[in-house]
């Protein structure tokens, strides 16, 4: 059965969360000195991650906008967790590469240095991705 448009949403947010643990198994293996599985991990999690920016921007070029429904306090923090999602979303991609690139060039001190500030970042985007489709389209607003 192919994907609808309608299903964009739940794809992107599964590809977020994905992408997540990826990320957090990834920097697991790091830490216990497995090399190799790291760089497998990391490239995997920014596979996914090029994966949902494609659904992303196809759910968007076809579907505008999708407006949040709740009220009160619910509000504040469905839009606080959104700006600050779509903000750093933005520092995503460049920070992504540019870690890519210096453990591809083996510039490992220089690699570590940008993966102290893009691991933080990329996981609290991904993370934050599924609470804002999780306020979107399941919790009751």
């Amino acid at each position: 059965m192919p994907i609808s448009l309608s299903d964009l949403p739940t794809v992107n947010a599964g590809l977020n969360l994905t992408s997540a643990v990826l990320l957090v198994v990834g920097y697991a293996m790091i830490r216990t000195g497995r090399k190799a599985l790291h760089a497998r991990f990391m490239v995997a999690a920014f596979v996914t991650s090029v994966l949902f920016l494609i659904s992303y921007l196809t759910y968007h070029f076809h579907q505008m906008a999708t407006h949040y429904e709740g009220s009160g306090a619910l509000r504040v923090v469905y839009f606080a967790v959104l700006i600050s999602h779509v903000v750093l979303a933005v520092t995503v991609p460049p920070l992504a590469l540019r870690t890519l690139y210096l453990a591809w060039r083996k510039r490992w001190a220089s690699h570590r240095r940008w993966a102290r500030w893009t691991l933080p970042i990329w996981l609290y985007v991904s993370v934050t991705g599924v609470v804002v489709y999780l306020m979107l389209y399941v919790l009751p607003a």
